[in-house]
């Protein structure tokens, strides 16, 4: 039994959800999300809540179920909080900032490095050295979130580069003489 699949996901207010087929549509203040499942569960919505439920006792299904059912609840989440990363960026002359749709970072090579921010993604830098990341679908989010990392990952040694809020950086100790 998936402890997860068990439990409905509830639909708070100002979110509607509607099930045609395989795909669950859910409507909120933030848009509408979609997610189509595969053939080994079945998704019904009664009142306030989606149910998802295995069909037969296959290992497929039931690995189907718990993550089903997350996936409607990420989709609920999406249209009525969203989602957020959170970047810092550090380094002597290390910045960021906002061109319209376009992120541009200075990280210490002979060009600033412009990103080009996707749609359904806001990307705000409240400092020079903070990048925010925010929409409704969490996959995209963390994906634009990893290429703006990318292009700088944190070093061992000093710890310069692109970190998500909070991460921890495994430090290095430096040659000896």
């Amino acid at each position: 039994m998936s402890r997860i699949g068990k439990k409905p996901v509830e639909l708070p207010g100002g979110v509607s959800a509607t099930v045609s087929g395989q795909t669950v549509e859910v409507k909120g203040p933030k848009g509408t999300r979609s997610f189509t499942a595969t053939d080994d569960v079945t998704i019904a919505v009664e009142d306030n809540t989606v149910a998802v439920t295995p069909r037969g006792k296959s290992k497929r299904a039931r690995q189907q179920w718990g993550m089903s059912r997350t996936m409607v609840q990420n989709l609920v989440t999406g249209v009525t909080d969203g989602f957020k990363k959170e970047l810092e960026i550090q380094g002597v002359g290390y910045r960021a900032q906002m061109q319209g749709n376009t992120l541009k970072l200075s990280l210490g090579y002979s060009h600033d490095v412009e990103f080009a921010v996707p749609e359904g993604v806001t990307v705000t830098c409240p400092k020079q050295t903070e990048v925010v990341v925010e929409g409704a679908d969490q996959q995209l989010v963390g994906q634009v979130a990893a290429n703006i990392r990318e292009w700088r990952a944190p070093e061992p040694y000093k710890g310069k580069g692109i970190r998500y809020k909070d991460e921890y950086i495994f430090r290095k100790e430096g040659k000896k003489k």
